[in-house]
């Protein structure tokens, strides 16, 4: 279930991104941050997803 999660993290980013660079292009600082935004969420569920992964493989060593 993992690569689900990550693969969402991935295409949030890639949608923050694009959204911070209209945002920027048009001179709207409000899409601007709502981009910048987006991608720290997508950056703070693949952190998420690799502590979890970590924890599994301390786990698996036991």
């Amino acid at each position: 279930m993992a690569i689900e999660h990550r693969v969402g993290a991935a295409f949030k980013k890639l949608e923050g991104r694009l959204e911070e660079a209209v945002g920027a292009l048009a001179g709207n600082q409000r899409l601007k941050a709502e981009g910048q935004a987006k991608q720290a969420h997508a950056d703070a569920q693949h952190a998420k997803e690799n502590l979890k992964d970590r924890a599994k493989r301390l786990i698996n060593r036991v």
